[in-house]
Formats: structure tokens, sequence, C-alpha cells
């Protein structure tokens, strides 16, 4: 069950660090404000909330799973 836990881990990080590479990349390069901060806010909530995602399966225990949920709260409500 580990091996199949690891698998997630990575894929999920993985998926979540290539949303956060693409909004740097709209924030390169869209033209106006508001598009660039539009590319960016996207690919940033969903991308951490895939990191988070795949960091749950890693955590010792549920408190520490409970804490990354509430960064993840934090950061949407921001």
């Amino acid at each position: 069950m580990s091996g199949l836990g690891d698998i997630a881990t990575i894929v999920l990080v993985s998926a979540g660090a290539l949303l956060f590479l693409a909004g740097a990349l709209g924030l390169l390069r869209f033209p106006d404000t508001l598009s660039r901060l539009h590319a960016i806010s996207k690919a940033d909530n969903l991308g951490l909330g895939l990191i988070v995602l795949g960091l749950l399966p890693q955590m010792a225990s549920i408190a520490d799973g409970l804490k990354l949920l509430c960064i993840w709260l934090l950061a949407q409500l921001s």
C-alpha cells in the first residue's frame, strides 16, 4: 500500500508543480494586468490543492493532515 501512496504523491505533487509553472508562464505572457492576475490565481489555487492532496498520504497522523488542509483553506480565503 505504501507504493500506491508514493505513486499518488509523485503524480499529484508533480501536477501541482506544473500548474504553478503554467501560472508563472501566464504571468509573463499575458498582455494586461487582469489577465495576469487571473492566470496566476487560478493556477496557484489548483496547484496548491493538488500538492496538499499529494502530501496527505505521506502524513504521519491525522492531525498533520488537518494542518495541511487548514493551510489550503487559509490560502483559499486570502
